[in-house]
């Protein structure tokens, strides 16, 4: 292997998806034949993700061009969505054993800290003019602190009464339980 492939298969983001990978596997390998062709779909679906996610972190990380690189993390991100919609559908449908869809979950969201990671150490002043105008900005911890301090909850909130909750539909657990 070249000293480039040996560098992407070392990045820890690369790490996390291959664990997403090799968990997909297994969940491949117990999906129930209870009807051939879905099974085959979500086979299908579970795997061909799990091997877009590894093949699109090699792309953004053999490229150099930043919006390169984000529009490989998109992909990404499309392809973690899709493959946790089939995971969570085996079971729905009763289709694998045990339930691991919960292990999946926690494979994805370690994966995402990592991701963010990754994508946050992307250079965004190597690029190229983008005609379409689309723009990618990884936020930094900065700019997700004054986000926080931006959002005012009571203003949000502001307008709604407890009297509403009963219109949407929203009540309060304890109250029920006493009824």
């Amino acid at each position: 292997m070249s000293k480039r492939f040996d560098k992407i298969l070392n990045l820890p983001v690369y790490k996390k998806a291959d664990e997403i990978y090799e968990l997909a596997q297994v969940i491949v390998e117990v999906i129930g034949e209870s009807d051939k062709r879905e099974a085959e779909f979500y086979r299908t679906e579970i795997l061909s993700n799990a091997t877009l996610i590894l093949g699109k972190i090699a792309g953004a990380s053999g490229g150099t061009l930043y919006s390169l690189k984000m529009y490989n993390a998109v992909r990404i991100r499309l392809a973690i969505q899709d493959m946790m919609n089939a995971v969570i559908c085996t079971e729905m449908f009763g289709m694998n054993e045990e339930d691991y869809v919960q292990l999946m979950r926690d494979k994805v969201e370690e994966f995402r800290i990592t991701f963010v990671q990754w994508i946050r150490g992307f250079d965004k002043t190597n690029d190229l003019p983008d005609d379409w105008g689309i723009r990618f900005d990884t936020s930094t911890p900065e700019q997700e602190k004054l986000e926080e301090l931006l959002f005012d909850e009571d203003k949000f909130f502001d307008g709604l009464s407890e009297d509403d909750d009963d219109d949407l539909g929203w009540t309060n657990d304890d109250e029920n339980h006493n009824k």
